[in-house]
């Protein structure tokens, strides 16, 4: 990967990592009732589950990729038209505040093993990786390097996020149950989406 993808694909992944999803409401619900370390650990689950689907999604394109050769390039469009409508979808989501429940006192272990559980309870995580890194990654060739800059850019972006929004449901109750600031991520998110589809466009 040449450093400009590396960039383009850690921004990227932040702005996705920013947007309220159920990854994020289960953190900032366990950490809401349980603390910030519970919130820690399912975060670690959750990205246990996200270093699954990553996998999956790189060795799968790549075999792909050797396949299809020059039509390949097909999908790298289909890629950036792809962020275009997320940003759009984004744009016209009407955000609603989160609903926060106490939960009861779980174990590291079983933090851990529900951020798994979640993870890999949305299948739509493992289409939007196809989706997503034929746009930024270099599919006819993934080295070992290339998987762990990409599942350390995981790691940063996704596992940052996350612990935030642990660290203030733990400190702040009213920061997530506010309709107006989950609107303004939303279209914060969607705009920076869409220009990036453009890019990606014009760019490949």
């Amino acid at each position: 990967m040449a450093y400009q993808q590396i960039i383009a694909l850690f921004f990227t992944m932040v702005i996705l990592a920013i947007v309220p999803g159920p990854a994020v409401f289960a953190v900032v619900s366990r950490s809401f009732s349980n603390g910030f370390m519970h919130g820690a650990a399912l975060t670690l689950g959750v990205l246990l589950g996200d270093f699954l689907y990553i996998l999956l999604a790189l060795f799968g394109l790549a075999a792909i990729a050797q396949a299809m050769g020059p039509a390949f390039e097909l999908i790298k469009y289909a890629s950036a038209l792809y962020l275009c409508w997320l940003g759009l979808s984004m744009l016209r989501a009407t955000a609603h505040g989160v609903q926060l429940v106490d939960t009861a006192k779980a174990s590291f272990t079983k933090n851990v093993f529900t951020g798994i559980v979640i993870t890999l309870g949305n299948p739509k995580a493992l289409i939007f990786y196809v989706s997503f890194f034929p746009a930024f990654v270099p599919m006819t060739q993934v080295s070992f390097l290339d998987v762990i800059i990409i599942l350390t850019i995981a790691t940063g972006a996704f596992g940052s996020a996350n612990l935030v929004y642990a660290y203030l449901a733990s400190s702040a109750k009213r920061v997530f149950s506010s309709t107006k600031a989950a609107i303004m991520i939303n279209r914060t998110a969607g705009c920076i989406m869409l220009l990036a589809g453009i890019l990606v466009a014009i760019t490949l």
